[in-house]
């Protein structure tokens, strides 16, 4: 009998624990949501605050503007350092509240702000000094050495694209990447030493491990290589195909086996080969889905081209922008002589809506794609604005970079273009498909080596793999070993050429667009299906066809993956448009499959070597080239 007293009591302690400890975490919680409440709100003001900071130098590089950015970014990193010491008085580990335990994990991110005050002040100006070389950098005219005031958008941009003479190219290429990336070397070495000190700080072994802890999966490396494996027959395929086409144009300039020379392919950087379209274009008699000359003759404007983004938006039954865009976006160069950042970004600003886009917009097909990218980005915020501070961004990186190139596949289509009315008496046949899916083969296929070796060139740099005087060295192996492509002048050691992409100066992490030209394939065929534009269960049924404008079905779909934000890990948000929880190249690769049976026919028929040799050599300068003296 004595037994079962003492049994009942031990139950009753243990119950009686329990409970009190429920009750524990219950009063934990809610003194835990009122703390969160408080700086939810305190988060949108400091936030809106680095924004303004943030746009104004952007739109207006001035030192003035730069001091007062790095200002308010240190005052916002001390913020979030003490707001980070009262989030650890709570025990959030044992919280059941699992959204409350995802706030909380996330707040407590600190990445840069974690460093002491100077240390972070020091890292943000050599970020901002490499961002504003960038901007500043002007270049004399190849005809007119006297001539110095052209800059990358928009005199150089259009040099690279439309330009057939291969010295000239060659010179604008080798003034870019002396005058934007070498002048940046003792920045970007401040700057790596402090990103391994912030990764450190934040437990993590490098900056890499601190960038792919984004996508919170620790396979995603992994699943990255296997991924591009998949991709990689298509890409040599359509290399080799380029190769041998631009050799009938530059003869001696391209080698059939070789590297194609990256000042050749219409950009400054190789990202992307649409320039060269009509160089390389299978079937040159067909009529071409190009819309510059239309819209031109139509008298497009920046502002028109915006409208009709925003008008294809509301078709999805997404609401219209506020009027604040309109008023404070900068969607055209100013002519006020300012120096500003050129390259098109979207900005989410917390309050009251306000979202704008700085893009110096140019009356062309390609310009246009791009509008339809950043209101994507726009309307995203939108979407999720109405979430905790903490949650306001992508499902991941990549979520929100292809959002835009979602909607622009759609409203880029021959199907699309005839019902606004820039694609006129368009007859669509095998051969036209075939020089359309080139077309977006050049913008989308050519880009993925290029944007995937330049994140696996800075993590190498972050885990401390490269030696410093072999940074150069390493970073054109990588593109030569990923993209097929080289330098149109041998570079050196001594130069520093990697900072002359905008997304190396200004620190920004490059992986996203990766993600986004896989995601958006995926995301593209769910919303197909939704819209009963794509069958796949029907043979006859293509994702090149499909054009989800007005569906409200694919539309809406779209609205409750977008207004997640990052209140749920990226593969919940993945499965509401697409029924799929991990990242797949299979739609990718379905969308390309009738070029890809192309390309390998043709290639065999032309006998078009597929592959490339090796020819980068690690050098340093010869002796005549270095400055005399100390």
């Amino acid at each position: 009998m004595n037994y079962v007293v003492v049994l009942a009591c031990l139950i009753f302690n243990v119950l009686h624990s329990v409970q009190t400890f429920d009750q524990n975490i219950e009063e934990e919680e809610i003194r835990a949501r009122a703390f969160l409440n408080n700086l939810n709100k305190e988060l949108v003001e400091k936030s809106n605050k680095l924004v303004v900071a943030e746009w104004n130098f952007s739109s207006n590089v001035t030192e003035e503007n730069e001091q007062a950015k790095a200002a308010v970014a240190a005052e916002t990193a001390e913020f979030h350092k003490e707001q980070a010491k009262e989030l650890l008085k709570f025990d959030n580990n044992a919280f059941k509240d699992e959204d409350l335990k995802r706030q909380f994990k996330l707040l407590s991110k600190l990445e840069y702000a974690v460093l002491p005050a100077d240390k972070f002040k020091q890292l943000k100006s050599a970020i901002s000094s490499m961002e504003s070389n960038y901007a500043k950098v002007h270049v004399c005219s190849f005809t007119n050495k006297t001539k110095c005031d052209l800059q990358l958008e928009p005199e150089l941009t259009e040099i690279l694209k439309t330009s057939k003479n291969p010295e000239e190219l060659k010179y604008y290429w080798e003034q870019w990447y002396d005058l934007a990336g070498t002048p940046t070397r003792k920045d970007f070495d401040t700057y790596l030493q402090l990103n391994k000190e912030a990764a450190n700080l934040n437990n993590f072994t490098s900056g890499a491990e601190m960038w792919l802890n984004y996508y919170e999966d620790e396979t995603f490396e992994a699943q990255l290589e296997n991924i591009f494996k998949e991709i990689r027959p298509l890409y040599q395929q359509l290399h080799a195909y380029v190769r041998h086409s631009l050799k009938k144009t530059y003869g001696e300039e391209i080698v059939e086996d070789g590297l194609i020379p990256m000042h050749l392919l219409g950009n400054m950087w190789a990202q992307s080969w649409d320039n060269i379209y009509d160089d390389t274009v299978p079937y040159p008699s067909k009529q071409s889905t190009d819309v510059t000359k239309e819209m031109i003759a139509q008298n497009y404007t920046a502002l028109k081209m915006f409208k009709l983004a925003e008008e294809f938006y509301v078709s999805l039954n997404m609401s219209a922008l506020p009027q604040s865009f309109w008023e404070q976006s900068i969607i055209e160069k100013p002519t006020d002589g300012r120096e500003l950042v050129c390259h098109a970004s979207a900005w989410d600003f917390y309050k009251n809506s306000d979202v704008r886009i700085k893009m110096c917009t140019e009356i062309n097909g390609e310009a246009l794609a791009t509008v339809f990218h950043e209101m994507g980005h726009i309307y995203y915020f939108l979407q999720y604005e109405h979430q905790p501070v903490s949650y306001r961004t992508g499902a991941n990186p990549g979520f929100h970079e292809a959002i835009g190139d979602l909607f622009a596949l759609s409203a880029s289509t021959p199907k699309h273009l005839q019902k606004i009315g820039l694609l006129k008496n368009y007859q669509p046949d095998n051969e036209t498909k075939i020089n359309e899916l080139y077309r977006v083969a050049l913008d989308k296929i050519a880009f993925l080596p290029f944007a995937y070796s330049l994140d696996q060139y800075r993590w190498a740099l972050f885990r401390g793999e490269v030696k410093s005087d072999e940074y150069n060295c390493k970073f054109w192996q990588m593109r030569e070993t990923a993209s097929g492509i080289k330098p149109p002048v041998q570079r050196y050691k001594e130069d520093f050429d990697p900072p002359a992409k905008y997304h190396i100066s200004a620190d920004v992490e490059y992986l996203r667009y990766v993600i986004s030209f896989i995601l958006q394939f995926q995301f593209h065929k769910g919303a197909c299906t939704l819209a009963g534009e794509y069958d796949p269960n029907n043979a006859n049924s293509a994702l090149t066809d499909c054009d989800i404008y007005e569906s409200t079905k694919a539309g809406n779909a779209i609205k409750e993956m977008l207004s997640l934000g990052l209140s749920k890990t990226w593969p919940n948000a993945l499965e509401i448009v697409t029924g799929q929880r991990t990242m797949s190249a299979s739609a990718l690769i379905e969308y390309f499959k009738p070029l890809q049976d192309w390309l390998e026919k043709k290639n065999k028929e032309t006998g078009a070597h597929i592959g490339w040799k090796s020819e980068f050599e690690c050098l340093s300068k010869p002796d005549a080239e270095k400055p005399n003296g100390p």
